[in-house]
């Protein structure tokens, strides 16, 4: 029993790391269409996608216990405000990334963003640096500081994706709400804003609006994007609890490799050998990162710190 919970979880976790790197294909579609609106649209409709879900497995009114539960607390209500807006912010720059030929420069954002997760954790959570964090921290910091020098401008829009999804997710382990509730609270909250915003746009003269019965294709894809957001992320919930961390951890470079590769084979996006040498830094301080915890990379480091003395005292 427990092995085929292992094998549907780590199915379930790689099929969203799948969904989630092949995601920049879905956004292309939406080149004709401003970034706001498609974010409108993409909250409203992972509303409506999360509630159906919810129905379907009768949830809805556990769903709203703790939905009072979140806001009967002070800290969980802002917390979860704060969350929604650093998962909307998150959206947004990835949708204008996509849209603006920039998916090798989003593909950065979420290589870094393990590495951020550590810089956020000793910042708000008091943790503490390994050596190897420390090792792998200054390699990625060399990468995106080669990235600044070749361009002649910070890679912010990296910086600014890894760094909105790493707060979310801190914001995330303080709340501590279920990943279907997160998600349909977060929406939520969000949603008066973004029909504020396609109420506003909808009255502007120069305005074309893309979703309505002149515009059926993009329409449905409009309406689509409720799921296309939803499913990776109830995919990801089944793999997290059935699967441990340090696969995640390894499982989570699919998304951002298949971005990258997408950028230079598919969208044709300038790859040089500088912004080669600059993801190079980063993978190897990804691969330390990620190896430092395991007993095969501790046993090696331990083997080759107890050869060192023995080589010194031969010399001598």
């Amino acid at each position: 029993m427990q092995q085929t919970d292992h094998q549907s979880g780590v199915l379930a976790a790689t099929a969203a790391y799948l969904l989630w790197g092949v995601l920049p294909l879905f956004w292309k579609l939406f080149d004709t269409v401003s970034p706001g609106e498609v974010l409108a649209h993409r909250v409203i409709w992972s509303l409506v996608f999360m509630i159906g879900i919810l129905a379907i497995r009768k949830q809805l009114h556990s769903a709203w216990e703790e939905f009072i539960f979140i806001f009967s607390h002070f800290r969980s209500a802002i917390g979860i405000i704060l969350a929604s807006c650093f998962i909307s912010l998150n959206w947004f720059i990835f949708i204008w990334a996509v849209n603006s030929d920039r998916v090798i420069e989003a593909s950065l954002g979420y290589y870094i963003n393990p590495l951020l997760n550590v810089l956020l954790g000793v910042l708000f959570l008091k943790e503490t640096f390994t050596r190897w964090q420390i090792v792998s921290f200054v390699l990625a910091f060399l990468g995106v500081t080669i990235m600044t020098l070749y361009y002649g401008v910070v890679p912010w829009t990296a910086l600014l994706l890894g760094l909105s999804f790493g707060l979310y997710g801190l914001i995330k382990k303080i709340v501590n709400a279920g990943a279907m509730v997160g998600l349909t609270v977060e929406t939520l909250l969000v949603t008066p804003v973004a029909f504020l915003y396609l109420y506003w746009i909808h009255h502007q003269p120069a305005f074309n609006s893309a979703f309505g019965l002149t515009h059926v294709d993009t329409t449905l894809l409009l309406i689509g994007s409720g799921a296309a957001t939803a499913i990776p992320l109830l995919l990801f919930a089944i793999g997290a609890r059935r699967i441990s961390l340090s696969l995640i951890g390894f499982l989570q470079y699919m998304a951002p490799t298949i971005m990258l590769l997408l950028g230079i084979f598919l969208f044709n996006e300038p790859f040089s050998n500088v912004q080669f040498l600059a993801f190079l830094l980063i993978w190897i301080g990804l691969i330390i990162f990620t190896t430092s915890k395991t007993p095969a990379f501790q046993k090696f480091t331990a083997k080759f710190s107890r050869s060192k003395p023995q080589q010194k005292q031969k010399a001598c």
